[in-house]
């Protein structure tokens, strides 16, 4: 599906060090577009030194501004003059200490903040945002209960909590939000992005992730006595930011898309992983028993609580990719070679080490 990218719109792109804004971004200057950048610190060099080169060596330019998801107002500058926003800006972590400080207010406050602005500023047309496919479903024996036992657009996460997943819930409720504030005006339009676990290598070089953790323990010895009998859906990052690309600029884009290429597990991961590195690495080469991960699972991991093992472990995940491929024209790569990069690029970031 063809689709042209007006040059001469502005964008904004929230969170721009992130995995995900990192690609669009580099698409989007590739091809001669200014895109407005927020970061947390414009003079951070080390964090940012990426997108200067990025807007050194291409058509494009990037502009960066300083922004905070909790902060008012601190969206305005950046957002003046564009025509689309790409709203990434979002915590992405299964550690840490206070799930409502550190989780579900930024998620939260953060979309609101952003769209507020959006409403003040005139020139925007269109908003792009990053929810996930944790906005759809908590657990993955909830697929189970979904028509087909396939998870679509249409369903929503309702069994999430800040005490049960609460990552699943803060992408559950800044969406909710954003359609709230969207369908309370009628000059700009939401088209919504719903990803599962995404893959692949960096723009900046750098693991930026919590995706990233996952190919960490496959690779540093973590899963070698086995990998967790999980099945997620996966995505290749590139195809995540390709997709939030046609939404903004294919006008008859609407609604929710969950993008996706296929249902697999870490222990496919891992498969995928052997031939190159499998001599050097502590790759796993079996599964663990669901019974032996309840057990000692919250032992060694206290976010891994019975209940989150007993609802995911040993259950299938099924989700329809079909709108993103109709409606955006998607086309998604092999998994293979998206491991494949993002192992290599933590191998040579030191994060992973031969044996």
């Amino acid at each position: 599906m063809s689709f042209k990218i007006n040059k001469k719109k502005k964008v904004l792109v929230t969170g721009g060090t992130g995995f995900i804004a990192g690609w669009i971004i580099k698409h989007l200057v590739e091809k001669g577009v200014t895109v407005h950048a927020t970061v947390r610190d414009p003079d951070d060099k080390q964090k940012v030194a990426h997108l200067v080169e990025l807007s050194e060596n291409n058509p494009g330019e990037i502009i960066l501004f300083k922004s905070d998801l909790l902060e008012r107002g601190s969206f305005n500058a950046a957002a003046k003059g564009c025509n689309i926003v790409f709203h990434t800006a979002s915590p992405f972590s299964f550690k840490f200490n206070d799930p409502v400080k550190d989780l579900i207010n930024p998620a939260l406050e953060g979309t609101k903040n952003v769209l507020e602005t959006v409403n003040f500023t005139e020139s925007v047309e269109r908003v792009v945002l990053t929810s996930s496919c944790a906005a759809i479903y908590g657990d993955n024996d909830e697929c189970e209960h979904a028509p087909n036992n396939t998870l679509t657009e249409a369903i929503w996460n309702n069994t999430s909590s800040p005490s049960h997943n609460p990552y699943s819930y803060s992408k559950t409720i800044a969406e909710r939000e954003a359609w709230k504030l969207a369908d309370a005006q009628k000059r700009w339009s939401l088209v919504v992005i719903n990803p599962p676990v995404v893959l692949g290598p960096t723009v900046s070089g750098k693991s930026t992730s919590a995706s990233h953790d996952m190919c960490l323990q496959l690779g540093d010895g973590t899963m070698k006595s086995g990998a967790p009998p999980i099945e997620v859906g996966m995505v290749d990052v590139r195809d995540v930011a390709d997709a939030h690309i046609r939404a903004a600029y294919i006008s008859k884009a609407a609604g929710r898309h969950i993008v996706f290429k296929e249902t697999t597990t870490p222990l496919k991961l891992s498969q995928m992983l052997q031939e190159k590195y499998g001599q050097n690495y502590p790759l796993p080469t079996k599964e663990l028993p669901k019974w032996l991960v309840w057990l000692v699972g919250p032992l060694l991991d206290k976010t891994m609580t019975r209940r989150l093992i007993a609802k995911n472990m040993g259950h299938k995940w099924r989700a329809d990719n079909s709108k993103s491929r109709e409606e955006l024209g998607m086309e998604y790569r092999s998994l293979d070679s998206s491991i494949n990069e993002m192992f290599q690029q933590m191998i040579d970031q030191g994060y992973i080490k031969p044996l």
